[in-house]
């Protein structure tokens, strides 16, 4: 039996997907298929290209503040200069931060283009200028059809893949590939059940996140979020229907720049998969 996961975006608390892998390997429920999209698809391309559990967490440790970068600045001077230049691609920071720190990363596992992993690997992300989902992947199903078949890229490096995904409107720039202007995947995928469900996977475990309530203390972050969460859970509906578990992982008090919380929010992961590992097991033995 082939078990595949699909991780779905969620900003800094998407190091609590490598939480979820870490508690899985412990109950040696081991993992054939990957997916995820946005920050998803950093701890799924990292761990498809061997890093453990613990390793992800260091990497997202080291490497998150460059990606997010200093976010008061990044707020107050990065508006302005969307506001000024009023140009459809830019957004608070360019992304390239996000390419660079998976390359090297690739690099360090002499991995450079997604056809290089092993593991069979997903990435959605969402041309804006076609309103159509491609996906990164290093192996095309068989099966699909004609009409399908042209939304699969395999030749791309991981950071490129990574970056494309995680091109998050207005916080990063459109992301530029040959002749496609990318945005973040969870436009139309967040949680990427039924293309890990066609990699050949006999059971899909979907990890999500929880839509951050929203009061009067609510940031413009927070009620952007919020907004995002219900359009989302809309239209992946029919797609979380494909999976054969739901993992849905609370973490309050965390937005999508606390990068002081990171240890949090994977041990949040943590323990949020193993209190569910009985009911999991009784699914997956079924």
């Amino acid at each position: 039996m082939k078990i595949g996961l699909a991780l779905s975006g969620g900003g800094i608390r998407g190091i609590a997907h490598a939480g979820v892998i870490k508690a899985l390997e412990e109950e040696n429920i081991k993992i054939d298929i990957i997916g995820g999209t946005s920050a998803g698809s950093m701890v799924a391309s990292l761990y498809a290209m061997g890093y453990s559990p613990d390793e992800i967490f260091g990497c997202f440790l080291a490497n998150y503040p460059k990606i997010m970068g200093n976010t008061k600045f990044n707020f107050f001077n990065g508006m302005k200069s969307f506001i000024n230049k009023n140009k459809i691609s830019n957004g608070f920071r360019n992304g390239k931060d996000i390419e660079e720190v998976f390359e090297n990363l690739a690099d360090t596992k002499q991995i450079k283009n997604i056809n290089e992993i092993k593991m069979p690997i997903v990435i959605p992300t969402v041309d804006i200028i076609e309103s159509k989902e491609y996906v990164f992947t290093n192996r095309i199903p068989e099966g699909i059809k004609n009409s399908s078949y042209n939304k699969y890229i395999n030749d791309i490096s991981i950071g490129e893949a990574i970056r494309a995904s995680s091109s998050f409107p207005a916080m990063f720039n459109i992301c530029n590939i040959n002749a496609h202007s990318f945005i973040d995947g969870g436009a139309l995928d967040n949680v990427p059940v039924g293309e890990v469900k066609n990699q050949g996977a006999d059971k899909v475990i979907a990890v999500k996140f929880k839509g951050e309530d929203v009061s009067d203390k609510s940031n413009i972050f927070d009620i952007v979020m919020k907004t995002i969460d219900i359009m989302g859970n809309k239209i992946i509906e029919k797609d979380l229907e494909k999976s054969d578990y739901i993992l849905e992982i609370g973490i309050d008090d965390v937005g999508i720049f606390d990068t002081n919380k990171i240890e949090k929010c994977f041990e949040i992961g943590y323990e949020s998969m193993k209190r569910k590992l009985k009911e999991l097991k009784n699914i997956l033995n079924n």
